[in-house]
């Protein structure tokens, strides 16, 4: 059974509102895309997002309007890099090797590695560690805003920390388990890599202004942001659930 859709006015003026949106998801994604892909390029893709949220939007699911266009506006933002092939194949592999070193270093320590354990491990200085996670970087190991599934609801890692209102008990208990896992992940990290994702996701600061705060380059933020990332992806490969 598909949501009502909203009558054509509605939504229009859901779309003029929320224009402003298009635009804030852009500036914010930037550092996360290609070089090659454009301004224009993301602008085009989110509008497209933004229209598909209004088409899609059901009221009566007790979820905001912004919320649910926003993760619609980055889903379609992503689907156009995903179009333009932007990962390479030495790319795929250099963020499988991460990923696969961690998971492996996290079930023989029992805990996420530290960066010095991650570049031992790997067979490199940490120098060379660091710019290989600041080289991934835009790959998006994950990100909190990142859907988990498909469903038109968009739910993200984010959202096990907000309430969007009205969860169902199942819902709820699979809340409350993400809600465990990522404190979990938060208390694993450094105190740098919880400012980064404090910073960046709650306090809605850019990489520079982040790399003001803690007085660091924004490569060693774009470094700090990736490791933090990519520790909740390996948590939740770890976790039940994850769906692959």
């Amino acid at each position: 059974m598909f949501p009502p859709v909203p009558p054509l006015d509605d939504r229009s003026q859901l779309i003029r509102e929320h224009m402003p949106l298009v635009e804030l998801v852009v500036q914010r994604m930037i550092p996360q895309v290609p070089s090659f892909m454009t301004k224009e390029d993301m602008i085009s893709a989110a509008m497209v997002g933004l229209i598909d949220a209004a088409n899609k939007f059901d009221a009566t699911k007790g979820v905001k309007f912004k919320t649910f266009a926003e993760y619609r506006v980055r889903g379609a933002i992503l689907d156009e890099m995903r179009k333009l092939d932007w990962f390479s194949r030495s790319m795929r592999d250099k963020q499988n090797q991460l990923t696969q070193t961690m998971l492996r270093m996290e079930r023989l320590l029992g805990r996420s590695p530290e960066e010095e354990e991650m570049a031992v491990e790997m067979g490199m200085p940490l120098d060379d560690y660091r710019s290989l996670l600041a080289e991934v970087s835009h790959l998006g190991c994950v990100s909190l805003h990142e859907t988990l599934d498909h469903t038109e609801d968009g739910r993200s890692f984010l959202d096990s920390l907000e309430d969007v209102g009205g969860p169902t008990p199942s819902e709820l208990i699979e809340k409350q388990e993400m809600t465990r896992l990522m404190a979990e992940i938060l208390d694993e990290l450094s105190e740098k890599e919880r400012l980064v994702v404090a910073l960046y996701y709650y306090e809605e600061l850019t990489q520079k202004e982040i790399a003001e705060v803690l007085s660091v380059s924004e490569g060693r933020v774009s470094q700090l942001h990736s490791q933090a990332l990519l520790k909740l992806r390996v948590k939740l490969i770890n976790s039940d659930l994850y769906e692959p």
